[in-house]
């Protein structure tokens, strides 16, 4: 979901404090059909300035990595964010897929640096290209175990079948979601493989278990849907060393508290303690996705941010280490 109130306070209040690095050269869209090169530039960057950020005991930050794309290049907008086989694939609300590579140390497994990134245009069944906003507002995404994947979208709810991850077919087939009347920009925000399935959560609240059969529902959505001032669920991963998930969650309160969370969701649905905060002053933006991957004994949370397309945001990787 792009929150177009977030980007003037975001750019006044982060990025004047936060030189971005020179933006390289312009590409063109993704075409379908292939993967293609994407130019992007890394930079390391780390929590900011202390006061905002609140880690659990056993919660510790590894790294940080800020993407930097020209204006005019497909890779903003990442909505989502998924690990597979050593791949990093991430939606954009503008109809696009891309992948990348995150490198560890030999020695530390510290995450050193990414690369490698590629994108391809999604397409609408049958093969044609996405044209319309409407169509190709991508939210979620997974690579279930059999290494399909499922794409989730709003404004036009629905989720697609995409085929094998590693090539992407053009004709994607639609699978059952949430019979629950959406409003047109509080979609399927978030999206996870399950044992059997996908779990899927709305933002504006309500939680729900798919299979090729159907949805039940899990946490039925409120009668009041959940503001933008309150937290809200945007990003989930399957919990690597359990039967849970994942969840990273967003809140906006005008004027300028921005902030993001992430917690653990049983599998009844029911939320955990919040293990990460991050607000201002320290490093915070429009976090949309979360991957999580086994690690040393505990789990590697990946968070992901959405720059809205605006050139007053940023697109975050924020790396944390959770220990039991």
């Amino acid at each position: 979901m792009k929150l177009r109130r977030l980007a003037p306070l975001l750019g006044a209040l982060v990025l004047a404090a936060c030189a971005t690095a020179p933006a390289p050269a312009p590409v063109a869209p993704p075409p379908a059909g292939a993967w293609s090169p994407v130019e992007v530039g890394v930079r390391p960057i780390d929590l900011g300035i202390p006061g905002g950020v609140r880690l659990a005991p056993g919660v510790q930050f590894a790294r940080g990595f800020e993407f930097v794309a020209d204006a005019s290049s497909p890779f903003h907008s990442l909505s989502d964010l998924q690990q597979r086989n050593g791949w990093f694939y991430a939606v954009s609300d503008a109809g696009a897929l891309f992948r990348f590579r995150v490198w560890q140390d030999g020695a530390t497994n510290e995450p050193v640096s990414v690369s490698g990134f590629e994108g391809r245009a999604l397409t609408l069944p049958g093969g044609g290209p996405i044209v319309d906003k409407a169509d190709g507002d991508a939210e979620g995404l997974v690579v279930t175990p059999a290494g399909d994947l499922l794409v989730s979208f709003e404004r036009k709810h629905r989720i697609w079948n995409y085929g094998r991850a590693r090539t992407p077919r053009a004709d994607p087939a639609a699978v059952p979601a949430p019979d629950f009347a959406f409003t047109p920009n509080d979609g399927m925000e978030a999206i996870s493989d399950m044992r059997g399935g996908w779990r899927v959560a709305g933002e504006s609240g309500g939680v729900w278990d798919c299979t090729l059969q159907g949805c039940r529902v899990v946490i039925a959505p409120p009668a009041q849907p959940i503001p933008d001032s309150d937290y809200r669920i945007t990003g989930m991963d399957r919990d690597p060393g359990g039967d849970g998930f994942w969840v990273v969650e967003r809140r906006f309160r005008p004027p300028v508290d921005v902030r993001g969370r992430v917690r653990r969701m049983a599998p009844d649905g029911t939320l955990g303690p919040v293990l990460i905060e991050l607000s201002l002053p320290s490093t915070v933006d429009n976090f949309e996705g979360i991957a999580a991957v086994e690690h040393r004994g505990g789990v590697r949370l990946y968070i992901l941010s959405d720059d809205n397309g605006s050139a007053r945001q940023r697109t975050l990787l924020l790396v944390f280490d959770v220990r039991d």
